[in-house]
């Protein structure tokens, strides 16, 4: 199905939000895996990275079929990600999985959002998404199986506001270039 004008905006819009996010999540277990003393939770990371590279790819396809383009802030969203995956790495193993478990079950309830905001005969983007949701599920259940602590609760609430910033820039930058 065909989608409107208006449509291709939305999703293009929204893609370009997980686009961001990708990139961010490489850049948050790139430096995370920096700072890691344990090879199995360096392998968790380089795992979930390389995943991430799948959905960067995904999302960036979709993102031009649709005839968007990606954030024009992207590098600023990687150095940034890059930085706060060092620092959670340096705070020890388990505080470094409790992040990303911490991560991926807000990308998740992200992705979910995102679900229920897609046009309903968008099933393109409902697959990708569906796809992405699965594997970030995954990825948090490695790393709590790996032993990761549950962070607190200003800091998880420190994370949402952060993303929520990046998402929100993400969504309207270009928004109004979209075909």
């Amino acid at each position: 199905v065909e989608l409107t004008e208006n449509d291709k905006r939305h999703v293009a819009a929204l893609m370009r939000v997980n686009h961001c996010g990708e990139i961010c999540a490489q850049a948050l277990y790139q430096g995370q895996a920096l700072a890691s003393q344990d090879p199995d939770v360096c392998a968790v990371l380089r795992q979930a990275a390389e995943e991430e590279s799948e959905h960067l790819a995904w999302t960036e396809r979709r993102l031009s079929e649709l005839g968007g383009r990606k954030s024009l802030l992207n590098p600023v969203w990687y150095a940034g990600s890059l930085f706060i995956g060092m620092m959670a790495g340096r705070a020890g193993e388990t505080w470094s999985l409790g992040f990303l478990a911490e991560t991926e079950r807000q990308v998740e309830a992200h992705l979910w959002d995102h679900l229920q905001r897609l046009p309903r005969h968008d099933r393109k983007s409902w697959v990708l998404l569906e796809q992405m949701k699965t594997d970030e599920i995954g990825h948090a259940t490695s790393a709590m199986q790996l032993g990761a602590r549950e962070l607190p609760e200003p800091v998880a609430l420190a994370m949402r506001f952060a993303s929520s910033v990046m998402t929100r820039t993400a969504y309207w930058v270009d928004r109004k270039s979209v075909v």
